[in-house]
């Protein structure tokens, strides 16, 4: 007997604590709570006065002792206070709770409870400032680890893509390539289930459609819809059920173009297009877009400008990070931010682009073109142990780089793809450099 009653006490005491929960600060339930309960007390007092007056002044007959029952005048004043005190929080209490329920239950994920989804909205709206400069699948990795702790995401990604689905459609539609966009748009939302696995879905060769994903066709369709390609983007965003936003670098029709130096031959070749530069298979000693005064997007300069956070990389190096800094105007607004800056390097080489690089080249090919001090932080992986395929290597701290009181290094690699960050793990790291509870480790702690 003593352990059912042990039992009952529990499943109470757990339901109550649900119950409480709503009430902790920062869930934006109190005000409301509080305003509720005192238009209903003002009704209650309307009632009483009401009551009061007719008992007192009404002619003495059989319904009276009736009233006089109810409101429990054999109690002593406080004793009546405390139970119909109790019995109207409780009936407010209940309503409240299945009121929310019955209006949020076509929006509630299942096996979640309402107050877990709302506490965790509220942490998340109120999270910092956050903008991702990048492309590929490095930003995407980014963005969905970051939108468990912040709503507030911006990406910023080049559009100076010309390769596949988005190079077609940018030269057949004249539209700016929406492939990393799309990217970004599927990695921040809500629901990464059937609609963004849609979203990413891509045509076979044979069918007629050229390879094109059904995002690109989508983004490019809006684009005709709306009469802009920005409209597209955050159309397709709400869609998506996304928090945050997605923004292209420049408006601009930008091409990138690169001097390459031969590896078996002294000499350069310039190659024109993003996705021509890792195929000439060479070291890139100059990089820069045409024409080369595109402004940037203004709502990109106002993200920058606010945020607390920014995080170059990972990515393609040449082809989707640094085609960003070469937007004059953005790169002079990173500058400009107080906001606190990181480099987060990528875990392996990229063929034909990056062979052979260090994250200390990659830090030095970044401060080559933005200038020196441009980041305060720089992020690497310290974990190499699994042979990656052929042609691809891990991308180490080398000896110069291991005296730069900006290193962090950690296990930042996707055991199962070490080509890739894993996305909680880098996520994870971020806010706490962010959050000041780690900071830039010494030498001795960054090789251990």
């Amino acid at each position: 007997m003593f352990k059912r009653y042990e039992t009952r006490f529990q499943s109470f005491w757990r339901s109550s604590s649900r119950f409480f929960r709503w009430f902790v600060p920062g869930i934006g339930v109190k005000r409301w709570f509080i305003v509720l309960l005192a238009g209903i007390t003002l009704i209650g007092t309307g009632l009483a006065i009401y009551l009061l007056d007719i008992y007192r002044t009404a002619p003495k007959t059989w319904w009276l002792p009736i009233l006089s029952f109810i409101s429990l005048r054999f109690l002593t004043r406080p004793l009546r206070v405390v139970i119909f005190g109790g019995l109207g929080f409780g009936l407010i209490g209940l309503g409240f709770w299945r009121l929310n329920r019955a209006l949020l239950s076509p929006f509630m994920r299942p096996g979640q409870r309402l107050v877990d989804q709302v506490t965790d909205y509220r942490r998340r709206e109120h999270g910092p400032r956050i903008v991702a400069i990048g492309g590929g699948h490095g930003i995407a990795t980014v963005l969905r680890g970051l939108k468990s702790f912040t709503n507030n995401l911006t990406a910023v990604v080049s559009v100076a893509d010309d390769g596949g689905s988005s190079g077609e459609l940018r030269r057949s539609l004249g539209i700016l390539p929406p492939g990393d966009i799309r990217n970004c748009l599927a990695a921040l939302s809500d629901d990464e289930a059937l609609l963004t696995q849609l979203f990413q879905y891509r045509f076979g060769e044979d069918t007629g459609l050229g390879g094109h994903s059904f995002g690109n066709l989508f983004i490019s369709a809006l684009t005709d819809i709306t009469g802009s390609f920005e409209k597209a983007i955050a159309e397709s965003g709400r869609a998506l059920s996304v928090h945050g936003q997605v923004l292209p670098a420049t408006l601009h029709n930008v091409k990138l173009v690169a001097d390459v130096h031969l590896p078996h031959a002294q000499t350069e070749v310039r190659v024109e297009g993003e996705s021509k530069i890792p195929m000439a298979a060479g070291r890139v000693r100059r990089i820069w877009l045409e024409p080369d005064d595109a402004s940037a997007f203004p709502p990109v300069i106002q993200a920058v400008l606010a945020a607390d956070m920014i995080i170059i990389g990972p990515g393609s190096l040449y082809t989707s990070i640094l085609p960003n800094l070469l937007v004059g105007d953005l790169l002079e607004a990173i500058r400009s931010s107080r906001a606190l800056k990181l480099f987060v390097s990528n875990t392996a080489t990229q063929p034909g682009e990056t062979d052979m690089y260090s994250s200390g080249d990659h830090i030095r090919s970044l401060e080559d073109l933005a200038g020196p001090g441009l980041v305060d932080l720089i992020v690497c992986n310290s974990w190499y142990d699994k042979k990656l395929e052929k042609g691809t290597q891990w991308v180490k701290v080398d000896e110069k780089l291991e005296g730069d009181p900006r290193l962090y290094c950690s296990d930042l690699a996707d055991h199962r793809q070490p080509v890739h960050h894993d996305a909680i793990k880098l996520a994870s790291v971020l806010m706490d450099l962010y959050n000041e509870r780690t900071g830039p480790l010494n030498k001795e702690q960054a090789t251990q």
